[in-house]
């Protein structure tokens, strides 16, 4: 009977090792967010970053497997308009409730909820994305950077569906309804 409880036991034990979950905590200073906002019927747009406020990895053995990572709105910035007083108008424009609405959402959310992987070590990632207290599924692919510690990815989202409604006055100059990102994480 000792021999059948020893044996359960190191089952148990070797289970718990070979499944442990880490927590693996990005840099924010160096991890980046780039938005893309585009025009519609012409070429152009405007650009900027958004700063992490912290985020983290799930890895599950050798592979990742979940992450969450807050995103703060409040540091939402512009890099395309080089006049000041331009900048900041945008800036602060896009603060407002039919943009982001920041003051009520200071916060976004991204949260890995599966990871695929394939041959050539990119990874299609699946999580899901809270923005203006608004959660909605997203998928996207990413890629690996084992010796830098980082990953990086490219996606677009549709607007309209976390509610950034923003409609422009003048047809010719219309925004697409599309937001790219181009995201790095580093740890």
């Amino acid at each position: 009977m000792r021999k059948i409880i020893i044996t359960i036991i190191c089952i148990a034990f070797s289970f718990t090792i070979t499944n442990a979950q880490e927590k693996l905590q990005i840099n924010p200073s160096i991890s980046s967010i780039k938005w893309i906002g585009e025009l519609t019927f012409h070429f152009g747009g405007h650009d900027g970053f958004i700063n992490f406020k912290e985020g983290y990895f799930i890895k599950t053995g050798d592979v990742l497997t979940g992450g969450e990572f807050i995103i703060d709105m409040h540091s939402i910035t512009n890099t395309d308009i080089k006049e000041k007083r331009g900048k900041n108008s945008l800036v602060k424009h896009l603060m407002e409730p039919d943009f982001f609405d920041v003051e009520k959402y200071p916060f976004a959310k991204l949260v890995i909820t599966s990871i695929e992987y394939f041959e050539d070590k990119s990874m299609r990632i699946h999580a899901n994305l809270t923005l203006k207290g608004i959660t909605k599924p997203i998928r996207f692919n990413a890629t690996p950077n084992y010796q830098e510690k980082s990953l990086s990815t490219k996606f677009k989202i549709d607007r309209r569906a976390w509610n950034v409604s923003y409609k422009s006055k003048i047809k010719n100059s219309a925004i697409s309804d599309a937001i790219g990102f181009e995201i790095t994480l580093k740890l």
